[in-house]
């Protein structure tokens, strides 16, 4: 049946209509103790008390009324409490550079009527995170900031008279993104009989023996080569990468193959695109990080593999990182990555990144890939080429941030003039 051009364009009235009167009453659920409460974390540092929490999509739409997070805005809850004798200054920019003031976050999901604009404003304006705190007040309120699904890393920064500055900083995991990682029982993947404790010379051997690449499910094809390897604990390790602007990775599921799939055709960014899995010790990736350019065709990314190496009590993680360069279809995945072919600057990078993060102790290299000449470069699953001095890199991520000239150098060995040419 032939539909007519004035018909589509009297249904798509008649849709438009019908969905923006279904939304044009500002309506918000008042609760006196939001459930988002029960994930916040409080810090405390010389008289000065901060408790924060991040609401998920459809908190924040109960509470303020408006879906933000559909407009890429996620409100940070916060209370702090001044004990001190003098006032301090709470600094939004330390948040987020980029972050929302309150009347900005409201006019961003304005409604068609006035009134219910007015009564939407006066409702952001009132829980605002107001800047200054007095002696022996409490001051409670929400920043807007840009969005990041997953874990939010944030700081509040408050500064006294003195000019002295309170830095407390929070990793606060949010409901809604589902995580590879969060699938996997770290705690849980080796027996105590299986824990190796390494001295320096028992380690660097055993990282030479490793396996030179990852490999497929059933371990009869290599992959990309496991070019990094990660020293640190669990939670050191996740915060550091946060720290440095990382985002987690996706499960496979519907809804994120729609995502990814969207990206792809739209050349759109997908910060939490799903990665495919390569195989180390006989089993996928434990975690996975990205870092996506402005489209899903360009990002790093790297995976993580727990060993049962352990050294100076420290877990030693195995890993693998690449950098994507373009998109193509397969009829096994839908859509893959083509890495860049220059596996070694991709690993270097991680070394800087790092560095400037303040996320590295110290760092060092060790054979172990095996050398490929540019001019015969090895392969990895999906055919990629890729050439390499063979070396991995090694780094230690610390409790606390290392300062830029405090980063030592193991100097286990050093690539050689000749091996660096190969690249």
């Amino acid at each position: 049946m032939l539909i007519r051009p004035h018909i589509i364009l009297l249904i798509f009235f008649v849709i438009t209509v019908g969905a923006s009167m279904g939304c044009s009453t500002f309506n918000p659920i008042p609760e006196e103790d939001p459930s988002f409460k029960e994930r916040a974390q409080t810090k405390f540092e010389n008289n000065i008390q901060v408790t924060a929490g991040v609401p998920s999509a459809e908190e924040t739409k109960q509470l303020l009324g408006v879906n933000l997070y559909k407009q890429e805005i996620q409100p940070i809850w916060l209370e702090i409490k001044n004990t001190d004798e003098d006032p301090v200054w709470y600094l939004p920019l330390g948040t987020d550079s980029e972050y929302y003031d309150p009347l900005e976050a409201a006019h961003l999901n304005r409604f068609t009527s006035s009134k219910q604009n007015n009564k939407m404003n006066r409702h952001f304006y009132e829980r605002g995170m107001g800047i200054h705190i007095g002696p022996n007040e409490t001051r409670s309120g929400y920043i807007f900031t840009t969005l990041d699904e997953g874990t939010k890393e944030f700081n509040v920064d408050l500064i006294g008279e003195d000019q002295q500055l309170r830095t407390f900083t929070f990793f606060i995991s949010v409901p809604g993104l589902r995580t590879d990682h969060s699938e996997v029982d770290l705690d849980n993947l080796y027996s105590e009989d299986e824990i190796l404790s390494l001295d320096e010379e028992g380690l660097r051997k055993a990282l030479k023996n490793l396996p030179c690449c990852t490999t497929n499910e059933a371990g009869t094809n290599q992959g990309d080569p496991l070019n990094m390897i990660i020293i640190g604990d669990a939670e050191d390790v996740f915060h550091a990468f946060i720290a440095a602007g990382w985002d987690e990775t996706e499960t496979v599921y519907a809804g994120s193959a729609m995502k990814t799939t969207t990206s792809f055709i739209f050349g759109s960014s997908y910060r939490y695109s799903p990665l495919s899995s390569l195989y180390t010790f006989g089993r996928p990736q434990d975690i996975s990080f990205q870092k996506a350019r402005s489209n899903i065709h360009e990002r790093n990314h790297f995976r993580l593999w727990l060993s049962p190496m352990r050294y100076e009590g420290k877990p030693v993680w195995v890993g693998q990182i690449s950098r994507d360069i373009g998109v193509r279809w397969t009829w096994q995945t839908i859509t893959t990555h083509k890495i860049d072919p220059d596996v070694d600057e991709t690993r270097n990078f991680m070394l800087q990144d790092l560095w400037y993060a303040q996320a590295l102790e110290k760092f060092a290299f060790v054979k172990g890939v095996g050398a490929a000449d540019i001019r015969e470069p090895r392969g990895n699953l999906t055919g990629d080429p890729y050439f390499t001095d063979g070396y991995r890199i090694v780094l230690w991520i610390p409790s606390q941030p290392v300062n830029f000239e405090d980063v030592k150098n193991a100097r286990w060995e050093i690539p050689s003039q000749d091996e660096a040419t190969r690249r």
